[in-house]
């Protein structure tokens, strides 16, 4: 086999294990077998059970939404596309007004756009 034919069969190879990890990976099954609210963290790694309740940016990081009526500051702050600033404009509006009811009064904060609401909907809910 000519150097050309040998390229062709490995690159052949290298598509053919492509299509099988695509079929496999990822995995559209969740990885933990409990609700969301039972994820702790031992060691910096989610379980189901017992450890401690995941931090802000751990909760951020496996897909679960902060609570906008009682994330600290320096924990909204860390949401991408809020920061600091509007962090503040944010828990200083909650603190005078009580908590928020609707995203109608969140969008009336100054500063929250619609790419800034949609994004605090995205990683926040209002409980």
């Amino acid at each position: 086999m000519n150097r050309t034919g040998a390229l062709a069969v490995a690159s052949l190879g290298l598509l053919g294990l492509g299509v099988v990890a695509r079929g496999r990976w990822p995995d559209s099954a969740p990885a933990l077998d409990c609700e969301p609210s039972a994820v702790r963290m031992v060691d910096g790694v989610a379980v189901c059970g017992d450890g401690a309740a995941p931090s802000a940016s751990q909760r951020l990081a496996l897909g679960q939404k902060l609570d906008l009526n009682s994330v600290s500051e320096d924990d909204l702050a860390r949401v991408p596309g809020v920061g600091p600033s509007l962090a503040r404009r944010l828990t200083q509006a909650r603190d005078a007004q009580g908590r928020f009811a609707s995203w109608e009064e969140v969008a009336a904060i100054p500063g929250v756009g619609a790419a800034r609401l949609e994004t605090l909907q995205a990683t926040t809910e209002l409980r």
